[in-house]
């Protein structure tokens, strides 16, 4: 259940995206499962993800979730919404 987007928020999305896509590339040859291994991560590429993570999270509440219980209270309330407009349809 993704809100509209407006364009700056497509915009900043795509960047944190780059982001993360460079972070990797700066680490080749390393594989997916080495550069996401929790223990060795690399800081550059969790940085981006945590940019990633801010950027969507204030695009669906206008702040950081506090914790996964809210971030999965919000995310299935929209679920909720979404599919009963649709079977009211």
């Amino acid at each position: 259940p993704v809100p509209d987007l407006t364009a700056k928020q497509k915009s900043d999305l795509t960047a944190c995206a780059e982001g993360i896509l460079l972070a990797r590339e700066a680490h080749w040859p390393a594989t997916i499962a080495d550069l996401y291994d929790p223990d060795t991560m690399p800081a550059d590429l969790r940085a981006a993800h945590d940019r990633n993570d801010e950027t969507l999270e204030r695009i669906y509440l206008g702040r950081r979730f506090r914790n996964d219980t809210e971030r999965l209270e919000h995310l299935f309330d929209r679920y909720t919404k979404m599919t009963a407009k649709k079977g009211a349809a």
